[in-house]
């Protein structure tokens, strides 16, 4: 067999019966070509091997060496032949048949071989057809899915029933690797090289399905934002049609605040940020909102913004005379903070907490108090909060999450610097959502506060700049680590003169104004203000005065209106006409000494107020009962006044047999409110004493302080409460204990001088300034029964 030359060739695969077109540019291929087509028109179609890694150019090789070609290469003749201008040849060849090449040596300007031809050994069998049905149906399914296969190979593929020829039309056609295209050509089994080629399908299979489904979601997203793109357009040409011209870009514009902001370093940095991010996202996504909002609240902040104080004095005096009456310590304490910030602004002020009962003035002083500072205020009411977050806000990761409650009222505000109450801070509960009260210890510590991070920001924010005022009625209610962080201002209940002095300055002309009624039209004498207070109001403060002078102007402003009088003069005598009937009467009014009956002072949250406790006696067997809801403490005084009478009874004049043969019931009205404290203990006592002694009890003298089993009186709290609702309920004596005596500098003249304030240390002085001389009856007599119930006569 003679020797045919070899036409080597990179990346390309020629199978039998393909035809293959090629350009050729090398200049001993052109030649060879020419040589072929001037002799018999066969050549030797040889592929190059990957060497290195690294795949051959494509086309002809011609300075490929015998041991660069795979083993097995393709017989094949030359088609067409058409030579161009520049030298170069395009070329039709077809694969006539395999062939193993072998005696492969170089010629003088290319490669020539003998060859042994490998033809197919075909098996016609079930397992054939259903191999070729395969390869069929897969190709068919890449034909569909492939970009660079053209529709008409499904019909090329129809006519072809023979399976070696269908193997390498599709072997041809498939966008293969190299070595698997030379491995295709080496198999001259049928069977096998369509059991190859159905593996290979597969993996191509895969690799295009998953392409293909990649390229859908790209060209739907590109689709939507298409559309978007053309109807944003259009919304933007209707705009200027209609004369709506579009403003500063807004996230422009959100930068611009943030830079004006005064932002730290740290907050700047996530600032930055989120920014970044909120420009790569969709304005339709949700993600952008929130982000959005997130920075909003930044950019409200007011992180570098302060208002100037107003250090003048003077001018701080005259607004908080102007306001409020009388409160000096309050006022005097605000003064101390002005001068202390004139001498030292930095210098940083405690937390104030205002106690005191409703309708003093609490929050009213707080609005006074920002005034005549020069700054802002604000309030944020924490009575009936019970969820942390109020306080602290809500982290970002929850829907609808927002800044708590101290922030918010920064960002109303727009200072840093103002005066923020905390009202009601002793309404606060706790849950399961955590304790409120545990988060206000950061805020309210001055060491701590000027980095306080509040969940939603999570960035520190200063405080420090802040003055707080918190407000309650009761101190009872706040945990002690809180407490200790303010400074507590006690707001005492007003005196009747003092309330007078309200009414006749604030609450009347307010008043008169609310109602539309001039001075000149309606007026209200200084004595019915006085009957109004004493009779028809009951309360520390100045609220429900307010309600009756309201009520009494509205009686007098329908009357003007329907003309039956121009102007209207409320005095004393027609009080009734237009307040109605007195509301209270004075607890002691009309009262007369009693045995087994004394007057004890209370204290409560919304001031103070008086206690009658009643004693009686039954046949029994020496027990003491006690009712009216009362706590431990008052239970256990009861206890101790008891056993006290007992051992000095013979002293007191008090028959042993009262301990043993008889019972006492000791009682504190009203029944449905809860009472608890010791220092109900000299007026238990003394109840006590006034029934067993026989001897009636002063109703116009109370008394407070707590007694000890020797007889002598300690001290209490909240006497000047006390000692107010003493005075407002008629008594004409107290007896305090004295080791009280340097509170009574606190209590107001008014006071001292309705009352006569007696100072005791022991229980026999009680008793003697306490009780009457025993009247004439005749003594509860108790016989033993011989047989029967228990027999007692008077």
């Amino acid at each position: 067999m003679d020797r045919l030359p070899v036409l080597p060739l990179g990346r390309l695969v020629v199978y039998p019966h393909v035809v293959l077109p090629m350009a050729l540019t090398d200049p001993y291929a052109v030649q060879l070509i020419d040589e072929v087509v001037q002799g018999n028109k066969r050549l030797l179609l040889g592929v190059v091997k990957p060497l290195g890694g690294t795949e051959p150019p494509e086309g002809a090789v011609m300075q490929a060496r015998a041991d660069e070609l795979y083993e097995v290469g393709t017989l094949g003749t030359v088609v067409r032949m058409l030579k161009l201008g520049d030298g170069s040849v395009r070329v039709m060849v077809q694969g006539l048949e395999r062939a193993r090449l072998v005696e492969i040596v170089p010629a003088e300007h290319w490669l020539v071989a003998r060859f042994d031809p490998l033809p197919n050994i075909v098996t016609d069998d079930a397992r054939t057809e259903a191999l070729k049905r395969t390869v069929h149906a897969q190709f068919s399914r890449v034909i569909d899915i492939a970009p660079y296969l053209g529709e008409e190979l499904h019909e090329v593929l129809v006519g072809i029933t023979d399976g070696g020829k269908l193997a390498d039309f599709v072997a041809a056609n498939l966008d293969l690797a190299l070595p698997a295209k030379a491995e295709l050509l080496a198999i001259d089994d049928v069977n096998r090289r369509l059991e190859r080629l159905a593996e290979l399908l597969g993996q191509e299979l895969q690799v295009l399905e998953v392409g293909s489904q990649i390229q859908e979601k790209v060209r739907t997203r590109l689709d939507q934002n298409q559309r978007e793109y053309v109807l944003r357009e259009q919304l933007r040409v209707i705009r200027q049609e209609l004369g709506e011209e579009e403003g500063e870009d807004e996230l422009t514009e959100l930068a611009a605040r943030l830079d004006s902001a005064g932002l730290h370093d740290e907050a700047k940095k996530v600032a930055e940020r989120e920014l970044k991010r909120l420009r790569q996202m969709s304005p339709q996504s949700a993600e952008y909102h929130v982000a959005r909002t997130y920075l909003e609240v930044f950019a409200t902040l007011p992180w570098g913004r302060t208002s100037e104080d107003r250090l003048d004095l003077k001018a701080a005096r005259d607004i908080l005379d102007r306001d409020h009456y009388d409160l000096k310590t309050v006022k005097e304490r605000i003064l101390e903070y002005l001068a202390v910030r004139t001498l030292n602004p930095a210098a940083r002020g405690s937390i104030m907490c205002f106690v005191g009962p409703p309708g003093v003035g609490k929050t009213s002083l707080g609005q006074s108090i920002a005034e005549a500072l020069g700054r802002r205020f604000t309030r944020v009411s924490l009575g009936g909060v019970r969820d942390e977050a109020e306080v602290r806000g809500h982290r970002r990761t929850y829907v609808g999450a927002l800044p708590g409650r101290i922030i918010h009222a920064l960002q109303r505000c727009e200072t840093r610097n103002p005066v923020l109450m905390l009202d009601e801070v002793d309404k606060m509960g706790s849950d399961v959502r955590g304790d409120p009260t545990a988060a206000l210890l950061e805020v309210l510590d001055p060491a701590q506060n000027t980095s306080f991070v509040d969940h939603y920001l999570e960035v520190p924010f200063d405080l420090s700049g802040v003055m707080f005022i918190a407000t309650a009625n009761s101190l009872a209610p706040i945990p002690d680590p809180l407490l200790d962080r303010m400074e507590v201002l006690t707001l005492p209940g007003y005196t009747p003169g003092e309330k007078l002095a309200i009414a006749k300055r604030y609450l009347l002309p307010r008043q008169l104004k609310e109602t539309g009624l001039q001075a000149q039209r309606a007026s209200i004498a200084d004595a019915a203000l006085e009957r109004l207070i004493a009779e028809f109001t009951r309360e520390a403060g100045v609220r429900q005065l307010e309600r009756e002078i309201q009520g009494v102007l509205r009686k007098a402003a329908l009357e003007v209106v329907e003309g039956r009088a121009a102007t209207v003069k409320i005095t004393v005598k027609n009080l009734e006409k237009f307040a109605g009937q007195p509301k209270v009467q004075s607890e002691v009014a009309g009262r007369t000494p009693e045995v087994g009956v004394a007057t004890g002072l209370a204290w409560t949250p919304v001031g103070g107020d008086i206690m009658f406790i009643e004693a009686i006696q039954m046949p029994g067997k020496g027990q003491i009962t006690l009712t009216g809801q009362l706590g431990d403490v008052m239970k256990e005084s009861a206890q101790a006044a008891w056993s006290l009478l007992r051992a000095r009874a013979a002293a007191l004049g008090i028959p042993l047999e009262a301990f043993t043969q008889t019972d006492v019931h000791l009682h504190l009205p009203a029944g449905a409110v809860p009472k608890d404290g010791p220092s109900a203990g000299i007026a238990i006592a003394t109840a006590l004493a006034s029934l067993l002694c026989r001897r009636p009890a002063r109703h116009d003298v109370a008394m407070t302080g707590e007694l000890t089993l020797r007889g002598r009186i300690l001290p209490i709290g909240g006497l000047k409460e006390k000692l107010t609702a003493a005075a407002r309920a008629g008594v004409k004596m107290v007896l305090v204990p004295a080791r009280n005596q340097s509170d009574l500098v606190d209590v107001p003249d008014e006071v001292k001088q309705l009352l006569e304030i007696t100072p005791v240390e022991t229980i026999d002085e009680v008793l003697a300034l306490a009780l009457l001389e025993p009247r004439h009856s005749r003594p509860l007599i108790v016989r033993p029964a011989t047989s029967g119930p228990t027999e007692a006569r008077p």
